[in-house]
């Protein structure tokens, strides 16, 4: 108990700084984060930089008394939370605030830069938006801006400090898709969990169904329909080739033709296709809310 005139003891080294496993990473970081913002760094005895780096952070742990503590983590004793964040290089620093990694950097930083970073990273404690937060809200605001090229940088920045973020995974990989480049959009796809949730992962999954199910060649199919309106297997080909070149509004019209005509045909398969394609615009996009009126007038008429 601390007596009225007393100053109280600052924590003893011993409960701010640590050494942990793979075994006790769980509760040394991700648990421990909930109540405190937690430093990890991961290192190695023979890595140089890491031996500079490691008393500068301890010092600027101490001076936070508190309000900040450090996991230390022997790569090669213990690779296994190495590689789920996807460490590539030592030393290499996390910050975990509600057992989340929320900020980081790679390698040795001078004295100043590592108090920066440590202050900054205790500051959290106390809630507010994390890096992570102000990324993803810089890249929202790029976007709208038109800046691609911005937003693809911040989201690569918050994969960076939290490696399976949803709204950053999905980002990047909307952005990718959009500019055409859908294997390298699917890579990054990938790293969401199969159950994620989210506007711009669904989209971009679409796109994707859309490009693998798209015919290379619409000759065949424009002449059909030339020759026969009323074959809807033609159009319905006609429109995912369409769709997957980037044409969403011509394709919308041609599945929305074929419902017109045959709303049933092939268990109403132009109407699904229509809302993969929805989806793969996005929900709010003109294509989208255009071709819900078409539809629309079609089926309530």
């Amino acid at each position: 108990m601390t007596l009225i005139g007393e100053t109280q003891a600052a924590p003893a080294a011993a409960d701010l700084i640590k050494d942990t496993t793979d075994a006790s990473f769980m509760a040394d970081v991700v648990e421990a984060s909930k109540s405190v913002p937690v430093i990890v760094d991961f290192w190695a005895p023979w890595c140089g930089p890491c031996r500079q780096l490691g008393p500068a952070i301890e010092k600027a742990v101490l001076a936070a008394k508190g309000a900040v503590k450090l996991v230390k983590v022997d790569i090669d004793q213990n690779p296994a939370y190495a590689g789920q964040l996807r460490v590539q290089s030592i030393p290499a620093v996390f910050a975990f605030v509600n057992g989340q990694p929320v900020d980081g950097f790679m390698g040795a930083l001078p004295d100043s830069q590592v108090k920066q970073f440590v202050d900054r990273v205790a500051k959290q404690g106390g809630g507010g938006a994390s890096p992570v937060d102000d990324l993803l809200a810089m890249a929202k605001e790029s976007l709208e801006l038109g800046d691609a090229g911005g937003a693809a940088q911040a989201y690569a920045e918050a994969l960076q400090m939290d490696p399976t973020n949803v709204k950053a995974i999905g980002g990047m990989a909307r952005i990718l898709q959009q500019a055409g480049d859908l294997e390298q959009a699917a890579e990054v796809l990938a790293l969401a969990p199969p159950n994620a949730k989210d506007p711009d992962i669904d989209a971009v999954r679409a796109a994707l169904a859309l490009a693998a199910e798209a015919p290379s060649e619409t000759a065949e199919f424009e002449a059909r329909i030339q020759a026969d309106g009323d074959d809807h297997e033609a159009r319905l080909e006609y429109a995912k080739a369409l769709a997957a070149s980037g044409q969403m509004h011509e394709a919308v019209d041609q599945l929305i033709e074929s419902i017109r005509r045959e709303r049933a045909w092939n268990d109403e398969a132009a109407r699904k296709q229509l809302l993969t394609i929805f989806e793969a615009a996005g929900q709010m996009s003109d294509v989208a809310k255009q071709g819900r009126r078409k539809l629309s007038s079609i089926l309530f008429s």
